[in-house]
């Protein structure tokens, strides 16, 4: 299998994935921003943004991503993003960060629910129908299941796409997005998104 084919369906499993775990109703996921402080086959601990610390348990059914910088004019209209953002004037969002999905990934998640990045954010996964760029940033209509929506994207908010990892790129010192499930001795890391090459997770 080439890296190509392998970094896409990596990639498309976790643009599905994220999704579905952010909005599961029965078994609300738990997300975990923060730093690694030490990492070996069997688990993950990590500085929560909190100030806390907390070991999660890793298996062969955890998945590996990192994601890569784009610029702000990578954002076009027919683009399928994700964008975590704040309540904006009139109604609108502004975004504090925006991944832009590979191709294959077209569609996954699509919707806008509450996101937990900062209070009273929200997550909005919609196709751009229009996108203005401007002095200070850029101005999308966004599309999701006959809805819209209006985000405005500031310059300097990260743009990024995903990008290929593994468990061998899960170091201390890294930063790390986790999506975690809770079981009964604790929570195992579903998936893992890694800072690389000093691209941190901004989701």
């Amino acid at each position: 299998m080439s890296l190509r084919t392998t970094l896409l369906m990596s990639t498309a499993v976790l643009a599905i994935a994220l999704p579905m775990l952010a909005a599961a109703q029965n078994s609300p996921p738990v997300r975990i921003r923060g730093t690694v402080e030490a990492a070996d086959a069997a688990s993950v601990r990590v500085q929560t943004r909190e100030g806390n610390q907390v070991t999660l348990a890793i298996g062969s059914g955890t998945r590996y991503s990192a994601v890569k910088a784009l610029d702000l004019s990578a954002i076009t209209s027919g683009s399928f993003i994700g964008t975590a953002g704040k309540p904006g004037p009139n109604g609108s969002v502004e975004a504090i960060e925006v991944l832009v999905f590979p191709e294959e990934a077209r569609g996954s998640g699509e919707g806008h629910y509450d996101w937990d990045l900062l209070p009273g954010s929200s997550m909005t996964n919609a196709t751009v129908a229009a996108a203005v760029s401007g002095n200070n940033g850029r101005d999308l209509d966004l599309v999701y299941q006959g809805k819209s929506i209006k985000v405005h994207v500031p310059q300097g908010v990260p743009v990024v796409t995903f990008a290929l990892a593994t468990q061998q790129d899960v170091k201390p010192g890294l930063a790390v997005f986790i999506v975690a499930s809770r079981v009964a001795d604790g929570m195992n890391a579903a998936r893992i998104v890694v800072e690389k090459d000093g691209v941190k997770p901004p989701m």
